[in-house]
């Protein structure tokens, strides 16, 4: 292997846990993001309905 080719793998080998760490923190947040806005969503849909059903008895 050449001089080159071992100074490339053994820097990204020693930065590889750093890497690793800034992905997980990556999908950690955006499976948060997903969450909270998924609970928005059905906290919204839920008032809609009862939005819905407080219009048919205004007008029955």
């Amino acid at each position: 292997m050449e001089a080159t080719n071992a100074e490339l793998y053994r820097l990204a080998l020693t930065d590889a846990p750093y890497v690793i760490a800034a992905y997980g923190i990556l999908w950690i947040s955006f499976v948060a993001y997903v969450t909270m806005t998924l609970r928005r969503v059905m906290r919204l849909e839920k008032a809609v309905v009862v939005l819905e059903e407080s219009l048919e008895r205004r007008e029955a």
